[in-house]
């Protein structure tokens, strides 16, 4: 019920207040699991993407988002729970694991899950090397990854800002990736640096940013 409030209310308003551009909606696989891999500019992000995309899309937030009292904890909990965001534990010992567990209870349930591969938010526009977390997903639930790209909501919602501002931003959905020659190869660590490379490269042509920490690789706008 609260995932159709979202797309009913949240959505419209998004569209009003944002004009964003959507291209590639057709690109996201109409059933079966599939995974986002985008890249990372705001916080707002995690709710442009759920609102823009033809399926359901679930991403991880703080467990504190979740467990606020009075006002403001209840709308943050009811807005987290409607954009189908997830808690996790970030704090322990264990959550990068705990991480991917809550991921892959979401595709093997044939959900759509959402990942920024970078790690954390871009503080100067460029695009990271991603991290093989994503890479383990796909190849362990061998699912279809989605490449996708993000312009313009670091401008909405800059790091530190407390509240969005108006501005357009824009969401591309690339055309799925998928890696049948590698499946059974979760645990290899060249395996998963290949397919994670492959998915960053994707996104890299679609957000058209520069590279930052890819070693002899060239830059996006050479």
């Amino acid at each position: 019920m609260l995932y159709l409030i979202a797309r009913f209310i949240l959505r419209p308003l998004f569209l009003l207040a944002f004009r964003p551009t959507i291209t590639g909606r057709e690109n996201v696989p109409a059933n079966g699991p599939f995974i986002i891999a985008s890249n990372h500019l705001s916080f707002i992000d995690s709710m442009a993407i759920p609102l823009m995309a033809p399926r359901r899309v679930g991403y991880l937030a703080k467990a504190e988002y979740f467990t606020g009292s009075g006002i403001g904890g209840w709308l943050t909990r009811t807005l987290f729970t409607a954009l189908g965001a997830l808690p996790v534990e970030r704090e322990t010992h264990r959550a990068a694991q705990a991480a991917l567990d809550t991921a892959m209870t979401v595709l093997q349930a044939g959900g759509g899950f959402g990942i920024y591969p970078e790690g954390t938010r871009s503080r100067d526009g460029r695009l990271a090397r991603g991290k093989t977390g994503v890479a383990w997903l796909a190849l362990t639930a061998d699912c279809p990854v989605v490449p996708v790209a993000v312009a313009g909501t670091d401008r909405i919602q800059p790091i530190g800002a407390s509240w969005p501002r108006p501005h357009r931003f824009s969401v591309t959905f690339g055309r799925p990736l998928t890696f049948p020659e590698l499946h059974g190869k979760a645990g290899n660590g060249k395996a998963r640096r290949e397919v994670t490379d492959t998915i960053m490269e994707a996104i890299a042509e679609l957000s058209g940013q520069e590279k930052a920490g890819w070693g002899g690789a060239p830059s996006a706008t050479a």
